[in-house]
C-alpha cells in the first residue's frame, strides 16, 4: 500500500474540500495540512517553487493577489516568489498534493489521474 498523501490547502477552500471528498470516496489515506492553522515553512515553499515554478504555484487570480499592492507582487525570481508566498500563504494555488517525491498543484483531471495511477 502506498504511503499516505499529504494534501496542503485551506479548510474553507472549495477545491480542497472537493479533493478531500474525492480522496475519501476512494478510501485513500491522506493527511490534510491546513495553511491557516499549521502554517507553511520556507523549505517546503522552496521545493514547490523548484518543482513547479511561480507561474504554476502562485494563484494570481485570487483575492489575496489582488489585495497585495502591485509594486509588491514580485514573483520574478524564486527568492522573491518564496518571500511573497511565505508572507501570504493563501497565494498558493490549491491544493498542493504531496505524493512523496512528487507534488501536484490544483485538482484537475491530470491530478486525479496521477493519484489514481499511484494506487490511492
Amino acid at each position: 500500500m502506498a504511503d499516505p498523501l499529504v494534501v496542503y490547502g485551506l479548510g474553507n477552500c472549495d477545491t480542497c474540500r472537493a479533493a478531500r471528498k474525492w480522496l475519501d470516496g476512494r478510501g485513500a489515506a491522506y493527511r490534510f495540512h491546513d495553511f491557516a492553522s499549521e502554517g507553511i515553512d520556507a523549505p517546503t515553499v522552496d521545493a514547490w517553487l523548484a518543482e513547479h515554478g511561480a507561474e504554476t504555484l502562485v494563484n494570481r487570480r485570487s483575492r489575496t493577489w489582488r489585495e497585495i499592492p502591485e509594486e509588491k507582487r514580485d514573483i520574478s525570481d524564486p527568492a522573491s516568489a518564496a518571500a511573497l508566498v511565505l508572507a501570504n500563504p493563501k497565494l498558493v494555488k490549491r491544493p498542493v498534493i504531496d505524493l512523496g517525491g512528487q507534488t501536484l498543484v490544483g485538482f484537475g483531471d491530470d491530478v486525479r489521474a496521477a493519484i489514481e495511477g499511484r494506487g490511492a
